[in-house]
């Protein structure tokens, strides 16, 4: 199996990323297509999301592989929250019955995280939270299960988890740090020094969601190429 990148000028028209979608959509030696992004401003990303031929949708992205996701048939599962999952299913976790508390509403992470912890396999009762929500450490304070995708760093301290608790920091923010060649680290969204000796589990950054990010990429992309089979 070998990888292909297409590396298009930020003028790149949205119809000209269009086509080269479809080409890729009818070209079978392409098993999977995965758009990075942001894209630029004059290109509308749900539809060009929205153009990828669902078998080969390794992101999971396209409304029909989140629609299958949202009523429990078989499809790819967005990546960042199928990683989350195997992490808590493969450390032996118990998650049946317990409370999980999702912190952003994104599409890539808050909205299909909050919907796999609830699905019967999981069985978790969950609770999402965003910039909207009052009193928020109320609630993270409640959590079992704290899955934090803010995108903003100390979004969540340690005076608001509860001792025990169980936390998936999905944040990667950059931060000044003279003492690094870059001038920057990477941090997450969670205070991952406050929280560390009162959480059970917690995840860092860098080295936590991330890699499993990729794992499931990989995963979502050999089952593509199955499928063909």
């Amino acid at each position: 199996m070998e990888d292909k990148t297409i590396l298009l000028p930020e003028s790149t028209t949205e119809q000209e990323l269009l086509q080269t979608i479809r080409d890729l959509n009818s070209d079978d030696s392409v098993n999977g297509i995965l758009v990075q992004l942001p894209l630029p401003k004059h290109i509308d990303e749900d539809k060009v999301i929205g153009w990828i031929d669902p078998a080969k949708d390794v992101d999971g992205f396209t409304p029909i592989n989140v629609g299958n996701m949202v009523i429990g048939k078989e499809c790819f599962l967005p990546c960042t929250p199928h990683g989350i999952i195997q992490m808590l299913k493969r450390t032996g976790i118990e998650t049946a019955g317990k409370r999980a508390v999702v912190v952003g509403r994104s599409n890539i992470v808050g909205k299909p995280i909050s919907i796999l912890l609830s699905r019967k396999d999981m069985n978790c009762t969950v609770t999402m939270c965003h910039t909207g929500t009052k009193n928020l450490e109320e609630i993270t304070r409640q959590a079992d299960i704290l899955v934090v995708a803010s995108g903003r760093p100390n979004t969540v301290t340690a005076d608001m988890i509860k001792e025990g608790a169980v936390v998936i920091d999905v944040g990667v923010n950059r931060i000044p740090d003279a003492t690094k060649n870059s001038g920057f680290r990477l941090v997450g969204d969670c205070d991952f020094e406050g929280m560390k000796d009162k959480a059970s589990y917690i995840t860092p950054v860098p080295g936590g969601v991330g890699p499993m990010t990729i794992t499931m990429l990989m995963w979502n992309t050999i089952q593509a190429a199955k499928r063909k089979l």
